[in-house]
């Protein structure tokens, strides 16, 4: 890394005491990201996030027992004694993600208000300008302490968030090769769109603001190519499904660690919305999932009607519901295929930074 980006590395663990570099990140994913994963994931030295709740109030639960169990950490009480002893601590040492298409402002101010989360993850506005700025205010004035993190996935959104009046404190930059709800149509590689991004943010006087990537990162050398490319630290998703606290089904981890070659086996399509009646997402964004009947069918031309009935049959049915014959949405990555196991968060943190420290100074020394 080079110097700036040390020092703007040196700048996101001192904000967040409890992180080391290089700050692993826990990304926010609706739902299955909970407390428990969140916690699990900063007590280790990275830095955790809850995601998204079906409903925004529904959150109010996940952070009360991710309050709990920040209490009950040794590891957080050795690094943050004074957060992990208060009952009403001043920052959590998490984050929340929130959707702001979906997402209820007014019930997320209340949130961030009472419980002081970290950093609050901003992401798939509709007016991007207008609600990136809202949000962005409206949380600060609720909690002062907050940190601002958005995501984006386009250069575009890059030159946008530069001539905000208060830009964010991070920018998460998303690869197209992120599982979940990513850009439809204009998405780009990590490999392209971070340095770009990087060049845009410089131009305008911002290349102060650390930048996270994400997208396809599930180990150490895939973090270590995104420091390289300009990253202060790295998000990751994909991988923590397969962690023994992320919030998910049992058939539904078993995918992430059977599927292989994302990508011949992953696509980016509204299909599963719409199965599942999932509306309302803006035109812009499309979930990569791993590929199954219901996606096989629908190419070949198998009518909605029927694709429907057929996915309503199989959702009942459990663990069932998931593999290459099942029918129901699956989001992942395209470096799904780097997935083996299922390991706690805990040991994947201090495995990705360890690996990432042992490219980079393989490149340091001319060896790979």
């Amino acid at each position: 890394m080079s110097g700036s980006l040390q020092q703007l590395s040196a700048r996101l663990t001192s904000r967040f005491p409890w992180t080391s570099a290089p700050l692993i990140v826990a990304a926010p994913m609706r739902v299955l990201a909970g407390p428990r994963l969140a916690v699990a994931v900063s007590a280790a030295g990275g830095f955790g996030f809850i995601g998204p709740a079906a409903k925004t109030k529904a959150m109010k639960d996940d952070l009360e027992e991710a309050r709990q169990l920040i209490k009950e950490s040794v590891e957080l009480r050795d690094k943050l004694s004074d957060i992990a002893a208060s009952s009403s601590p001043s920052n959590l040492p998490i984050g929340v993600g929130f959707q702001l298409w979906s997402d209820d402002l007014a019930t997320a101010a209340q949130l961030v208000q009472q419980y002081r989360p970290s950093v609050a993850w901003l992401y798939a506005p509709r007016d991007e300008q207008k609600d990136y700025a809202l949000w962005s205010s409206t949380l600060r004035r609720a909690s002062p302490d907050i940190a601002i993190w958005i995501q984006i996935g386009t250069v575009a959104e890059a030159e946008l968030l530069s001539k905000l009046a208060q830009v964010p404190d991070a920018i998460v930059v998303q690869g197209a090769e992120a599982g979940g709800h990513g850009r439809a149509h204009d998405g780009l590689g990590l490999l392209a769109l971070l340095p770009e991004v990087a060049q845009v943010l410089q131009q305008n006087g911002h290349e102060n603001i650390p930048l996270i990537a994400a997208g396809g990162i599930v180990n150490g050398r895939g973090a270590a190519a995104a420091l390289c490319l300009g990253a202060t630290g790295v998000a990751i998703g994909t991988r923590f499904l397969a962690a023994t606290e992320a919030r998910i089904s049992r058939g539904y981890q078993q995918e992430i660690v059977r599927a292989r070659d994302g990508g011949a086996n992953t696509t980016r399509t509204v299909l599963y919305n719409q199965l599942r009646g999932t509306v309302g997402w803006p035109e812009q964004y499309a979930p990569r999932t791993i590929i199954n009947r219901s996606y096989v069918d629908h190419v070949n031309g198998v009518p909605f009607d029927t694709l429907q009935k057929l996915h309503d049959e199989v959702v009942v049915r459990g663990d069932q519901a998931w593999g290459p014959e099942g029918r129901v949405a699956t989001y992942a990555g395209a470096s799904v295929g780097l997935i083996h196991d299922v390991r706690p968060a805990a040991s994947l943190v201090r495995d990705i930074q360890r690996d990432t420290v042992r490219v980079l100074q393989s490149l340091q020394g001319g060896k790979l």
